[in-house]
């Protein structure tokens, strides 16, 4: 499960900072989510520790980043609808 922690961070990372900007970010979490159950399930192996860290570093981090990306691309949609109806 560590090495799925891991593959997971990582994809989640990469769709959290690339899709944040195309209002992806979400998808992002959600691996993120799942990154971050499954290295906290596999760090109590300790052969793969390091593994299940480095998934749950990298879950961690994308999931901010995809809400911070996600509240980012709300306000820019509410910023632009108020702007065309002004």
């Amino acid at each position: 499960m560590a090495v799925a922690s891991l593959v997971l961070g990582i994809i989640s990372l990469v769709i959290a900072v690339a899709g944040g900007a195309a209002g992806l970010g979400w998808i992002g979490s959600i691996c993120g989510i799942i990154a971050v159950i499954l290295g906290a399930i596999s760090k109590k192996d300790p052969a793969q520790k390091g593994k299940a860290t480095a998934g749950l570093v990298c879950g961690i981090i994308a999931l901010s980043w995809g809400i911070i990306a996600t509240i980012a691309c709300m306000a820019c949609l509410g910023a632009t609808a108020s702007a065309l109806n002004w």
